[in-house]
């Protein structure tokens, strides 16, 4: 995927909301404006982490769903490769060039198990969760169909309550059946514990990554007593990194939310009690919005209303600002209160989103901004993909 960097066939306002050298004060919004430097700071930190306590990190892209967002995690960051959480999106980076691409989830469909087993032929390794022992005869049968090769991690459901199965003997027993399988390879062991990533107390977080860090040890214990070794044993998100980084039995992060943050993460605190948005990571991530009028005196309706955001996780924030608050939308209209009238018609303001993830989904751009000026365009390259 190219760096959308020559744009002068399209019209402003039309079809993207701005042009590389336009000042920031002229983007077109509601539209997703990426801070450069702090998002280049967000992924050289935790590149650097990652180095620093031995661990690779395949960065997550479901969360910003962007071919170039992951090359400048490659670049700066040192990352691995991306997980992804369908098909189609693992199709996108790995067309973009995305050497290494895990499909964190379960692939059941025959039509997308086809499909899966086409990607190494776009020069990606590819990689998917397995939690039940009859998808590794279907697995198998399209590997060789295609003269190609999968590898498969046994997932755990270690807290989530979502995919992965919960006993070591289940482990194995996939594993085996995997490991004996024409046209897979037995990779290692998925466990993420995406449940406990937005609870506020660091402790309360760490009881619940000390029940998933004990569930996989015995399971990667049993795995070698069965002659079967884990390449990757993955999972930490942006709220519990730490913890399976000094684990001693995780090997790769799968962070995803670091690079961009959002209000939901921001609130968690970190071990000295302090929010995370705070001093670990920075804001890199916003909903620019326009005040679009002001008829009344203590009210400003602005442009970016549920069509420009996900709520899911509450609502956004107001970046930098403690005079207007963001408290109510509609489709098209997002309403701030202004007891002092301070704001403008067409004054724009930055928006911390609850939830980045869904966000981005419902956008096609981001707006790559340094130094007042728009420095580059991106497309939301996977934006949409969900099957």
């Amino acid at each position: 995927m190219k760096d959308m960097t020559d744009l002068d066939a399209y019209e402003v306002g039309f079809d993207i909301p701005a042009k590389p050298g336009m000042n920031e004060a002229d983007i077109q919004t509601p539209c997703l404006v990426l801070d450069l430097d702090a998002l280049e700071r967000n992924i050289r930190k935790m590149g650097d982490y990652a180095r620093a306590h031995g661990m690779r990190h395949r960065v997550h892209g479901k969360m910003h769903k962007s071919v170039d967002v992951a090359k400048l995690q490659e670049r700066l960051g040192g990352s691995c490769g991306v997980c992804c959480q369908k098909v189609s999106e693992a199709e996108v980076f790995a067309r973009g060039g995305i050497s290494d691409v895990l499909v964190s989830n379960q692939v059941r469909d025959p039509a997308k198990i086809d499909r899966l087993a086409r990607l190494p032929k776009l020069g990606a390794r590819t990689i998917v969760c397995v939690d039940d022992i009859d998808n590794v005869a279907d697995l198998s049968a399209a590997a060789q169909k295609h003269g190609t090769q999968i590898e498969c991690l046994v997932e755990i459901d270690c807290g989530a309550g979502r995919c992965g199965v919960t006993t070591t003997p289940e482990v194995v027993a996939i594993a085996r059946a995997i490991d004996a399988a024409e046209g897979l390879k037995f990779a290692g062991i998925q466990a993420y514990q995406g449940a406990m990533q937005h609870m506020d107390s660091y402790d309360d977080r760490k009881a619940k990554i000390d029940i998933a860090v004990a569930m996989v040890k015995d399971a990667v214990d049993a795995l070698k007593a069965e002659g079967l070794e884990c390449d990757i044993v993955g999972g930490g998100g942006t709220g519990s990194y730490y913890f399976e980084s000094t684990s001693g039995v995780y090997n790769e992060l799968q962070c995803g939310s670091y690079a961009f943050m959002d209000a939901d993460y921001g609130r968690i605190l970190d071990k000295d009690g302090k929010r995370i948005d705070q001093g670990e990571w920075e804001n890199a991530f916003f909903i620019l919005t326009s005040v679009m009028s002001h008829a009344k005196p203590d009210k400003a309706i602005v442009d970016a209303g549920l069509k420009a955001q996900s709520v899911d996780s509450g609502l956004p924030v107001i970046y930098g600002r403690d005079d207007v608050e963001y408290v109510k939308c509609s489709d098209e209209h997002g309403v701030v209160m202004d007891p002092q009238g301070v704001l403008r018609v067409n004054e724009k303001l930055k928006l911390v989103p609850g939830h980045c993830d869904p966000t981005a989904n419902v956008h096609d751009w981001y707006v790559g901004v340094r130094g007042g000026k728009v420095e580059c365009v991106w497309p939301v390259s996977a934006r949409g993909h969900a099957y």
